[in-house]
């Protein structure tokens, strides 16, 4: 028989090498990110910048008062995204997948399950180009269209260039959940549907006092992945709009890769940029766990 001790060494030989790469691909590049975030290192002696300075949070400071509010334009676009994400792929999804697992269209489950979920298949570079051609551009597939029926019609920006990206990211995302939520509902037990139905129950109290309940847990899960996933947003608008026109469809991920990588690079905001990401991120997902045990409670 084992001891406690030998227990506790293979214990640590099994987990040791999982918390290695953890510490080294998360926990170090984390904590190096807030740290340079609070230096003023822009590149080193390549540009001109040959010492490293504690700075303490003036790239913070600078980012939450420019004069341009790049970061509020992006944070205003990300929350953007965040709610069509919440309150329009998970519903979407969520009724999408009652229907299919309910069996109300009568033919052809299949293939619409196939058609909802393919855009996740299909790279979200090449479906930003493709929506590029069709909305964006003087040589657009709409510019195109207008000028069939006005020939002397001018390319113009729309003022709302956010609302073709939030119905092709409505439009992207909404069969993964739907996945999720159909694989979920059958694993309900048909027996208790047939017994609701039996004691004269619609179809709406089966969906509000079945369905609902029991998927309480992955709707929680769905929406965590939801506001994660729309935080860090970027191939899609990067490929779509890369933050145009003149910034109005920009984003913290793209902020804080221009930030970095485009024009003079400037370190410590990209930096201070994501950890506001992470931040950001955390105070949500808390948010809506704190609403699920809320709600879990109440129908207990």
């Amino acid at each position: 028989m084992k001891t406690r001790h030998e227990k506790r060494t293979a214990y640590a030989v099994l987990v040791l090498p999982a918390v290695i790469i953890y510490l080294a691909v998360v926990t170090f590049p984390t904590i190096f990110s807030v740290l340079l975030s609070l230096t003023n290192y822009n590149g080193g002696p390549i540009f001109g910048n040959p010492d490293i300075q504690f700075v303490g949070f003036k790239s913070y400071l600078w980012m939450f008062t420019e004069p341009a509010g790049n970061f509020y334009t992006a944070l205003k676009n990300n929350m953007l995204i965040v709610g069509v994400s919440v309150l329009g792929q998970i519903p979407l999804g969520f009724m999408l997948a009652y229907i299919l697992s309910r069996k109300l269209i009568s033919r052809g489950n299949s293939f619409f399950q196939t058609m909802i979920y393919l855009p996740n298949v299909i790279s979200s570079i090449i479906i930003g180009v493709l929506f590029n051609s069709i909305i964006y551009g003087r040589n657009s597939v709409l510019m195109d269209i207008r000028r069939i029926f006005n020939p002397s019609a001018v390319y113009t920006i729309s003022n709302k260039p956010m609302v073709p990206v939030l119905l092709v990211i409505l439009w992207m995302y909404t069969g993964f959940y739907m996945i999720i939520f159909l694989a979920n509902m059958q694993r309900i037990n048909p027996s208790v549907i047939e017994a609701a139905r039996i004691d004269g129950a619609k179809e709406s109290d089966i969906l509000l006092h079945i369905t609902l309940p029991a998927l309480a847990g992955v709707i929680i899960t769905t929406a965590i992945l939801a506001i994660s996933g729309s935080l860090k947003t970027f191939d899609l608008l990067y490929a779509m709009t890369n933050g145009g026109p003149a910034g109005q469809t920009r984003v913290l991920s793209l902020y804080m890769y221009q930030s970095a990588f485009q024009g003079a690079p400037n370190y410590p905001l990209a930096n201070a940029i994501s950890t506001v990401m992470v931040i950001i991120s955390m105070i949500l997902i808390v948010i809506v766990m704190g609403l699920g045990k809320k709600f879990n409670k109440e129908e207990a």
